[in-house]
């Protein structure tokens, strides 16, 4: 890609703000024994009395970055083994990886779910198998491997989605309808946009169910502090049902938040797939960019700019388009077929998510635009915080006009200044 270097001598001489770190402080008791907790959890919703001995069952692997699924999924197949079950993953991620069988076993790697650390075979496909239609004539999909088993066992994190609010929103039940729909279940639930997502998921999900032989699921519920907090197994029969709607309510709560309402500059380190299925969590950022649907309340931020795409999201940059300025080095990484593969399987949900932001020759570059674009005259008076990424929320570093703010919040702490590291 190439840029005119006039542009950033226009802005080398703006000075950078001075940063300083402040920690926030939140309650956190992670779950210490997975093993221990997956058995417990999985005798506890009855599963063992579902297994036949030699009996195949599917376990769902997602593409999403979440702590311990590497534990989790080794100790549910485990078990699954142990009950005289043959358990194998299968890539359960809609049309991720380049919609490609290789691209789905691939993010698995990075997520470090291999045949050798999970201890079982991965089968991966893009077949699927049509289940049946729903009544407005709705076709619903399953990944064939996991149609043709005797039993599945769904397991993916309770978190808020991305794009709507429901009662059931990011979990079990998506990991049913979109998951193992792969990408034509996933095209089904986003060719109508929002409305798709609050009318179709759930009924997909229970046909899923009961027709595609899932027999318990394993929901994963994380802290502020990106740590395991509960992990709680559902009979099939709460998948999209009110067990799920209640682990969806405790996710809300644990939820990590910017503490600020409005800022004039955020700094992003890096976004990815492997962090939020929108590169960056609209849920932090306060930014939806869905067409016809309303903006967050809070918080509201002026200008956002990302600094780098994650190795492990393989080029697919898929929400590109929530950020306003990013430097060269991140647009040389975007991977253009699987980002509007993702976008395009998204619907008008995907539409703005993939639009190009402003690109400049270096990271200084794109944060000096930023702070000349975010509308505060008085650069001393300049709300920014920089963030390693969505996910990672303990640790800001914070510009001065921010301090006042936080010496009256009650879980910030300032712990001393911090340099712009990696920004040249």
């Amino acid at each position: 890609m190439q840029l005119n270097l006039a542009i950033e001598d226009l802005l080398v001489d703006l000075p950078l703000p001075t940063l300083y770190r402040v920690r926030q402080h939140w309650d956190s008791q992670p779950v210490t024994d997975i093993d221990g907790t997956v058995r417990a959890q999985l005798d506890a919703v009855g599963l063992r009395a579902h297994i036949i001995p030699g009996m195949r069952v599917a376990v769902t692997a997602g593409s999403r970055g979440i702590r311990n699924i590497v534990p989790i999924m080794r100790a549910s197949v485990a078990w699954l083994r142990a009950a005289g079950a043959q358990p194998f993953l299968v890539p359960a991620m809609g049309s991720h990886g380049g919609a490609t069988a290789a691209g789905q076993v691939r993010l698995l790697a990075d997520l470090g779910l291999t045949e050798e650390s999970v201890g079982c075979p991965i089968q991966a496909t893009m077949d699927v198998v049509e289940l049946g239609t729903l009544a407005d004539g709705t076709p619903v999909f399953m990944d064939r491997y996991a149609a043709e088993a005797d039993g599945v066992l769904v397991i993916n994190r309770i978190k808020p989605h991305t794009s709507f609010k429901a009662e059931i929103e990011s979990g079990l039940a998506k990991m049913c309808a979109v998951g193992l729909g792969k990408q034509r279940g996933a095209e089904m639930v986003h060719r109508r946009g929002v409305y798709g997502l609050r009318a179709l998921l759930v009924p997909m999900a229970r046909m899923v169910v009961e027709r595609g032989r899932v027999l318990a699921g394993l929901a994963i519920l994380e802290d502020a502090r990106d740590h395991t907090a509960a992990l709680v197994a559902l009979p099939s029969a709460d998948i999209g049902g009110p067990g799920e709607a209640t682990l969806l309510e405790q996710s809300k709560a644990l939820l990590p938040r910017l503490p600020f309402d409005h800022l004039d500059v955020l700094v992003v380190d890096e976004i990815g797939k492997n962090i939020s299925g929108t590169g960056v969590d609209t849920n932090v950022i306060g930014r939806l960019r869905i067409p016809g649907e309303p903006e967050p309340d809070r918080p509201r931020i002026n200008v956002i700019v990302a600094l780098d795409l994650t190795d492990a999201s393989h080029g697919n940059a898929t929400g590109i388009g929530l950020v306003d300025i990013i430097p060269a080095r991140l647009a040389q990484k975007i991977d253009f077929h699987a980002t509007y593969i993702n976008n395009l399987t998204s619907g008008l949900i995907g539409l703005r998510k993939g639009a190009l932001p402003i690109t400049l020759p270096t990271a200084r570059a794109a944060i000096a635009a930023a702070l000349q674009m975010c509308g505060q005259p008085d650069m001393a008076a300049i709300g920014l915080v920089r963030i390693p990424n969505t996910l990672l929320l303990e640790e800001l570093h914070v510009s001065a006009a921010l301090l006042p703010e936080v010496a009256t919040h009650a879980q910030l702490e300032v712990l001393g200044t911090a340099a712009w590291t990696g920004v040249v």
